[in-house]
This record gives C-alpha cells, structure tokens and sequence, in this order.
C-alpha cells in the first residue's frame, strides 16, 4: 500500500517538474503568485527551467567560482537571465552553508510546528522550497481529486491494493499524508577544474 502511495506522490511531482502546473512555467519564487488553498490546479505544458549546470573552481583562489547555467527552454536573456542566475547561485551557496540535516520543509497539515528549520527559513532557497511544495500538494490533491476521472482512477486503484493486502479498505486517511521526496545520489563530472551535471 505504502509503495502505491509513495508511487503516485512521487509520479505527481514528476509531472510538476516536467509539466509545471498552469502559470507556474518560469518560477514561482514570487510567492504572492500562488494558487489559493483549495483551487484546483491543472498540469501545464512541459517546460525545461533555466538550472545550475556546474562550475568551474580555482585552487589558486578558493572563493572564487564561475557557475554554468543552462537556460533550458526559458528564452531568458540579459537582465532577467542575470537575476535568474543569481538566485540559483544563492540556492547553491544556501545548501553549502546550511547544514544537510537543515536542508527540508514540510507543510503537514499534522505538524503545524514543524514547517521548516529556522536558518534555512531565513533563505531565498528555504522560501522557494515552501512555494515548490505548496504548489505540489495542490497538483496531487487536484490530480487525485475523486471526482475527476484521473483521480477516481488512482482511488479505486489504492482501495483494491489496500484490499488485496489488508482485506479491509477501512484505512485511515492519515495514512496517505505523509511522503518524503528525498534525493538520491548526484552524478557529476569532473574535468580538471570544471564540474558538470549530465
């Protein structure tokens, strides 16, 4: 059961990063330009965002560093490509300087008290990660709304797995609540001094 969960929360924020929600193809770190709770929010064409590609390090200078962005399909140019930029960059120097076991957010409805670390909710990054899973709780509901098709279909097909593994259907709803996205491991490439994702 806990698989066919993990499964579909896990296939609802891959369709989020493919095919953002409507209106939230660039960035939703304007986070004023968010859905209202309870709206239904809709898949948007596939789009490719402008990302931090890799770097190139200097041993003879330590702090300075020359950072490859790739615009993906965001068209972006001159100024806003420069401010684009920036932010990626502070999203990189944030998650060098807070540590790792700071580095989450969690907007459960059943643990109001524990949104989001205190140094890392003093970020840009930690703000943005906010609005990324407000944004993807919206598109799961939406998407697993019961009384759209798409929705109807994930149900009947939780309620027969439960069935079929517990012989009961009589599930808490809190079960479904909780599902962390955690990452896994990063492949990069090395050439002298530059560093690349794939």
């Amino acid at each position: 059961m806990r698989k066919v969960v993990v499964f579909i929360v896990m296939l609802s924020f891959l369709l989020g990063c493919i095919m953002p929600p409507a209106g939230f193809t660039q960035s939703v770190s304007v986070v004023g330009f968010m859905p209202q709770p309870g709206a239904m929010v809709s898949p948007s064409a596939a789009f490719v965002p402008a990302v931090l590609k890799g770097m190139k390090v200097y041993p003879a200078d330590p702090l300075r560093f020359d950072f490859l962005i790739d615009t993906g399909n965001s068209a972006l140019e001159n100024l806003p490509l420069q401010q684009e930029s920036t932010k990626l960059i502070r999203y990189f120097l944030a998650s060098l300087t807070v540590p790792e076991e700071d580095l989450w957010v969690n907007l459960s409805p059943y643990e109001n008290d524990r949104i989001i670390p205190d140094n890392f909710g003093l970020t840009e990054m930690g703000r943005d990660l906010l609005a990324e899973d407000y944004v993807l709780k919206q598109l799961t509901s939406s998407l697993m709304y019961p009384e759209k098709a798409l929705g109807s279909e994930v149900w009947k097909k939780i309620y027969a797995r439960a069935y079929e593994k517990y012989g009961t259907t009589d599930i808490p709803m809190d079960t479904f609540n909780k599902v962390w996205i955690i990452p896994d491991e990063a492949e990069v490439y090395v050439n002298g001094d530059t560093i690349m994702a794939p």
